[in-house]
């Protein structure tokens, strides 16, 4: 495909405006641009030039006629926004969560699949530099045989954060949504596997929140709380999503016995302070790699036989893989673009997460949330 791909943007917000750039890096024509609120997609759509702006997404596909749509929405209307993109033969960029469902999940795989189209599931820190290294590493036999992976944090949110889509699992909100993804993605793709089955529970601490302030950008968040005399006054809503959770998980090659899958630790809590650090560890017969970083942001150390740790640092063939950008997450989506506007046009694939696993990482949400132990996931080898 020699021509020049045009893109429509369903969103305004921190992610909206990041694809929106990182399409843009890839050669890709940016439109349009949708969102809920009239004055903040005009703004932004101003300030980033796109000559189409409008709260009615629908319109702006009958209207522009894009071949690519990114969706960079909360998850709450991602099932609608996907399924319409999909019926009007786009190829589709989806931020995390896919769906608030594994149900809506797989229809929208399997709506992507007959549709031909192509399709990327942006749980994209798995292109940070130390997890790249780490893979590298894990491939070389740096550690022998992996046996376990711990991936720990605590994120310490306020917690008179104004109630907003995060609060709520039907808008997309919860921690395994948009923190777990993120690092399943990681693990899975350091061990070149998939998840064979998992378990887990969730706890939601805070059973409420105060309405304050519209806020937009989800990372003003926190910094929008409300003093507690503010808060005192505040109509008050009920929150339900999950603020943290355990999920163990076997990760192996898809088919293989569960049993004998790599175990799994995800432990995430968004409103608790942890006195260690955050991070990804990796465990095997002959060593451990462990990444600094609730995402793997790094630095990464290196144990081996000889008892020693040590720091790798990253080699310059990983960075010179990757665009030239600082931002960590303005950098993952603009790598997972460039891989999958390359696969559009025709110029191969190099394995970029798509919407088949957006279904499996929400199935492993889901049993999570259900607490009833061991469940197998199932999972549909590629091809």
């Amino acid at each position: 495909m020699s021509r020049r791909l045009a893109a429509l943007v369903l969103g305004s917000g921190f992610a909206g405006k990041g694809h929106a750039m990182a399409l843009r890096d890839c050669g890709v024509e940016v439109v349009a641009m949708a969102s809920r609120t009239r004055e903040v997609v005009e703004r932004v759509a101003a300030e980033l030039r796109i000559p189409y702006a409008t709260t009615d997404f629908r319109a702006a596909l009958r209207d522009t006629r894009p071949d690519v749509v990114a969706v960079g929405t909360p998850g709450g209307p991602h099932y609608e926004q996907v399924g319409a993109a999909l019926d009007a033969g786009c190829h589709v960029f989806c931020d995390k969560p896919l769906a608030t469902n594994a149900s809506e999940a797989k229809e929208l795989y399997l709506k992507a699949r007959a549709k031909g189209v192509k399709t990327a599931y942006a749980a994209s820190f798995y292109y940070q530099p130390h997890a790249l290294l780490a893979k590298e590493l894990v491939g070389q036999g740096a550690i022998g045989e992996v046996h376990e992976v711990e991936c720990v944090s605590h994120y310490n949110r306020p917690w008179l954060m104004p109630f907003g889509w995060s609060h709520s699992l039907d808008a997309g909100g919860g921690r395994l949504n948009n923190n777990f993804t993120h690092k399943l993605a990681i693990a899975t793709t350091v061990l070149r596997g998939a998840v064979l089955a998992a378990m887990g529970e969730t706890r939601n601490d805070m059973k409420s929140a105060p309405v304050g302030p519209a806020v937009h950008d989800f990372r003003e968040l926190a910094s929008s709380a409300l003093a507690p005399e503010q808060a005192s006054r505040a109509e008050w809503r009920e929150s339900d999503a999950d603020w943290s959770y355990t999920v163990l998980a076997r990760i192996g090659k898809p088919g293989s016995d569960w049993r004998n899958g790599v175990s799994a630790t995800f432990r995430h809590s968004g409103l608790h302070l942890g006195y260690l650090k955050d991070y990804v560890a990796f465990y095997g017969r002959n060593g451990t790699i462990h990444i600094e970083g609730s995402y793997a942001q790094g630095p990464l150390h290196l144990w081996q036989r000889d008892g020693q740790w040590r720091e790798v640092p990253v080699p310059s063939h990983i960075r010179a893989s990757l665009p030239a950008i600082e931002n960590d997450t303005q950098r993952n989506w603009t790598q997972m673009l460039k891989e999958f506007v390359a696969d559009i046009r025709g110029e191969g694939c190099s394995g970029y997460l798509t919407f088949r696993e957006g279904w499996q990482y929400q199935q492993v949400i889901d049993i999570a949330r259900g607490g009833s132990g061991w469940t197998p996931v199932p999972f549909e080898p590629a091809g």
